[in-house]
């Protein structure tokens, strides 16, 4: 049984994927400062705190466990907290990064997983993204995202690092089992929002603009399952085991779903109204967002079983209602 290094396995996404490693039979080692993460999100493999930029506790856990591969996760991944200070986001994801790529070579850890995010795109509004549309990120989120690719790009032709890079847009719902889950503080994504502000545990919800050019005024994004997310970064690794090469893949389901959609459907999931208000655009924001897809489907195998928006909202709301972290 393999070893893999889950840098931010305490988190939304990575604890999901530590769940999905070990049932695939991999033992799963999560690395995570908990700045953000939960160490009650920890269920499926040993669990290491440590910081990205140490490089001596990097070297010692690598030395330790002798992984086969890294899952890197862990990131800052504020927009509007990166656009007043950039400098935290280079600090932590980039030369975090750099450090966690030179410990994977050093110690002969060349299979590399890199969790990446459409924000490398930028501004590409209402048209179907996928892995040849120019990089641009408008934001030091994604200018830290789409260095840490280059950094990969990079040492794949000085020391042969395979990698396999995701980027996806926006993660919903949570474990079918209740057992990790998404719970973030401060919280900023729309589903959780949501469904604390029908369970009366923050004001009513925002929608940010009504008159953009959709089908009824708000913005449209691509939502994927982040049971079906971490399914691909499975994939991906068997991917690089299986030595095809490094690669990029965007994951979305290729359809939209506007803020009103989300709202009327969670009304529906919950039978509970959803108290919102509107107010004005916020800067930055496009009409339309959707992945493209088809390279995953094709080369991966990857398609998206659990991301209609309904089960996503469900499992979601059995999270927040039954399972949720405390600090």
């Amino acid at each position: 049984m393999s070893n893999v290094l889950v840098t931010g396995g305490a988190g939304y996404i990575g604890s999901h994927a530590c769940k999905a490693l070990a049932a695939a039979g991999y033992t799963p080692v999560t690395y995570d400062n908990l700045s953000t993460g939960w160490a009650d999100a920890v269920k499926y493999g040993p669990f290491e705190q440590g910081d990205l930029n140490d490089r001596g506790r990097l070297n010692d856990v690598f030395s330790h466990y002798l992984p086969d591969a890294v899952m890197h996760f862990a990131a800052l991944s504020l927009v509007g907290e990166s656009m007043q200070d950039p400098g935290k986001y280079w600090h932590n994801n980039v030369a975090g990064s750099l450090k966690l790529i030179e410990a994977a070579v050093d110690h002969g850890c060349m299979n590399f997983v890199f969790s990446s995010t459409c924000a490398t795109y930028g501004e590409h509004d209402n048209v179907l993204l996928d892995e040849t549309c120019p990089q641009m990120p408008i934001n030091a989120y994604g200018a830290s995202k789409r260095a840490i690719e280059d950094i990969l790009e990079n040492f794949q032709d000085s020391h042969g690092l395979r990698h396999v890079i995701f980027r996806y847009f926006n993660v919903a719902g949570a474990d079918t089992d209740g057992e990790v889950g998404e719970f973030h503080q401060p919280e900023t994504h729309l589903i959780p929002l949501m469904l604390d502000a029908i369970d009366g545990k923050r004001p009513a919800l925002t929608i940010f603009g009504t008159d953009y050019p959709t089908p009824d005024g708000t913005c449209v994004r691509d939502y994927v399952h982040v049971m079906d997310l971490v399914d691909a970064h499975i994939l991906g690794l068997k991917w690089l085991e299986d030595d095809k090469g490094s690669r990029v893949f965007n994951l979305g389901t290729g359809h939209g779903f506007s803020v009103r959609e989300v709202i009327e459907q969670s009304r529906t999931v919950t039978n509970r109204d959803v108290p919102f208000k509107e107010g004005p655009r916020r800067p930055g924001d496009c009409a339309k967002l959707v992945s493209g897809s088809d390279r995953a489907y094709h080369e991966l195998g990857w398609s998206p079983k659990r991301s209609t928006l309904e089960v996503m909202i469900a499992d979601a709301w059995r999270w927040h209602q039954n399972g949720r972290y405390d600090r």
